[in-house]
Formats: structure tokens, sequence, C-alpha cells
């Protein structure tokens, strides 16, 4: 009976020493952020795989608008947040501590485009695209958008333009575009994460903009290219800087970046829309996470540090497989020395 009363004290024991030590064992870093929809794809993946070489982390993270990612950085609400516009020195002003820029991914914005039975890609110029969402070119059948696309049948039906409603870097990386090709657009509208839109119906993010088009015959929208693609949906060629129209790849994204990349400011906060080039396309952007240069919690930074590792890595090799440019190699570089500045 000893034995046996010594057999199951030491397993009671042992059992105490599980239970107590169970909560240890399974509890996990928690970072949390929040912004923009144009990387959402890429970030889910790398949110699902990060965790496996590092289990002791989890991230979450909800697609909201760069604008949204903004605000909770700047209310505290997040660990990091995620934009396609890089922040102002206004927004940066308001934050408690100073936020770092670190690009992710490079990807292109799309005129996106629903017309029943049209088979052809069509091609827009600067002037049909400004004209389009200025409401001043209201038909398919207007003669600049048939001059741009000769031997290509369009109807002679209104344009139903589709925008994004909700504070978007999208909507930024397109509208500064569109500043730089229409001196129109840029005194009438100007370039922001939300702007007065002259003309259209909103939708909120990347999906809800693909979906509104997908579902509504004779529309166009603007969406980052995964979202044309994982819909199936057409989209157009943009006449670019050069003259050359292209339409968004892999090799045109990442040529736009070519020339910011070996001349990359220390914040990383650049544009390349309209970047010179002959194969450069022109509505292309860098989308980047912003990340608190200073964590109170040593636990948190250690994650996120990680990441960061990771992400200029092993992250980038899922990139091309979404439709995402990885980061030229020369901001990488920089981006790993720039690490060292979280405290």
């Amino acid at each position: 009976m000893k034995k046996n009363g010594l057999w199951l004290g030491a397993f009671g024991a042992l059992a105490l020493l599980l239970a107590v030590a169970e909560p240890v064992l399974l509890a996990k870093v928690l970072i949390n952020g929040a912004g923009a929809t144009f990387p959402e794809v890429i970030y889910t993946k790398w949110f699902e795989e990060f965790p496996k070489k590092y289990p002791d982390s989890q991230i979450n993270y909800q697609a909201l608008g760069s604008g949204a990612g903004i605000r909770q950085l700047t209310e505290g609400t997040v660990d990091f947040g995620a934009s396609d516009m890089p922040m102002t020195d206004a927004q940066i002003s308001k934050l408690k501590v100073k936020p770092l820029h670190f690009p992710t991914v490079l990807g292109g914005i799309v005129p996106t485009y629903n017309i029943p039975g049209l088979k052809q890609d069509l091609k827009f110029t600067p002037a049909v695209l400004a004209g389009i969402f200025l409401g001043k070119i209201k038909k398919w059948s207007d003669p600049e958008l048939t001059k741009a696309n000769p031997g290509v049948k369009l109807p002679d039906t209104d344009i139903l333009v589709v925008h994004r409603s909700d504070g978007s870097g999208t909507t930024f990386v397109f509208t500064d575009y569109l500043s730089k090709v229409s001196p129109e657009w840029k005194t009438v509208v100007g370039s922001n994460t939300s702007v007065k839109w002259p003309v259209g119906i909103g939708a909120e993010h990347n999906e809800g903009v693909a979906g509104l088009v997908k579902q509504s015959p004779n529309s166009i929208g603007y969406v980052e290219l995964i979202y044309a693609t994982q819909n199936k949906m057409g989209y157009g060629a943009i006449q670019n800087a050069a003259g050359t129209f292209l339409r968004a790849d892999l090799g045109s994204v990442t040529e736009a970046a070519a020339g910011a990349a070996k001349n990359m400011p220390d914040d990383f906060r650049v544009s390349i829309t309209n970047a010179p080039g002959k194969q450069a396309y022109p509505i292309a952007s860098f989308t980047w996470l912003l990340v608190p240069s200073k964590f109170a919690d040593a636990e948190k930074k250690k994650v996120i540090v990680e990441f960061l590792r990771w992400m200029l890595t092993d992250g980038q090799k899922y990139a091309a497989g979404l439709s995402y440019a990885p980061l030229p190699k020369e901001v990488v570089a920089k981006e790993e020395k720039a690490i060292a500045l979280i405290q």
C-alpha cells in the first residue's frame, strides 16, 4: 500500500506540476496590428507562417484600411500599423513614440472594369484615366477611349465609377499618380487617403471595390493587382511616363522601384508613382509597416524584431506567388540596419 500510496502521491505531484506549468508552456506573445488592405493577402500568409518558426508568437492583423491603421497606431490601440501611404510629419508629431517605416513588398494599382462581352484588354492614357474619374469622360465610346484602343468595339453606355469610401492607402497611391499626370486633378481633387470624389459610388476596402465592379456592368474601379487576379477580372494597361502601355506585373512593378531603391531616404518615405523607365508600371508603390521605435514590453519588442528580420529574408519568398513584387536588395540591406533603431 505504501508503494501504491507513494506512486499515487508522486503521480499527483506530477499532475499538479503539469497543471501549473501548462499555461506557461502555452503562453504566447500576442502582437496586434491593423491597417492597409493592399498587402492583406501576403500579410495573412506571413502571419500564418511566422509562428511556425517562432511558436512563442501570435500576430493578429485587421485589414481596415491605411487611414484606420495610422489612427489606431496614434491612439495606441495596436502594436503596429500598416499603410500604403507614408505618414506625414504632421501625423508623426501626434505620436508619443516616433514610428519607423519598414517597406514590406511592392504592389501595383490597376484600373479594373466590367464591360459585358469585351474580350480585349483596354489601354488607358493618363488623360483618359483622369478624365473618367473626374467625370468628364462619361461613356465607354468616348473618342479619347476609342483613340487609345483602335479596333476595339466599345459600347455606347455610361461609365459607372467605383472608388474607395474608407480612408485608404490604395486611394492615396491612385490619387498621387493622378495628381502627377493631371494638373486639373491636382487642383480640383488632390491626393490623400480620402478625397472628395467628383463622381462615382464608394465601397469599403480593396475587396469591396473589386466586388462592386464585378457585379456592376459597365463599371470601372481601382484595386491592388492581387484583387483583380483573384477575382479573374479584366484590368487595363496604362501609358507610362516613357509613353509605353504596360499592364501591372512583377517585372513592371519592380522596375518602378529601381530608381528609388538606389536612393532610398533613411526614413523610407518615398513615392514611386509615374516613375521613369520604359518598363516601369506607373501606379506602383511600396507598402509599409509602421513600427514604434520604442517598446515598453521587452517580449513584444523581441517578436517584432524577429518578425522584421524574417520578413526581409524568408518572408520575401512568398511575394511573387501572391502577385506582389519582392523588395529590391538595396532596400532590404538598408532595412536590416534600421531594425537596430527599435529600442
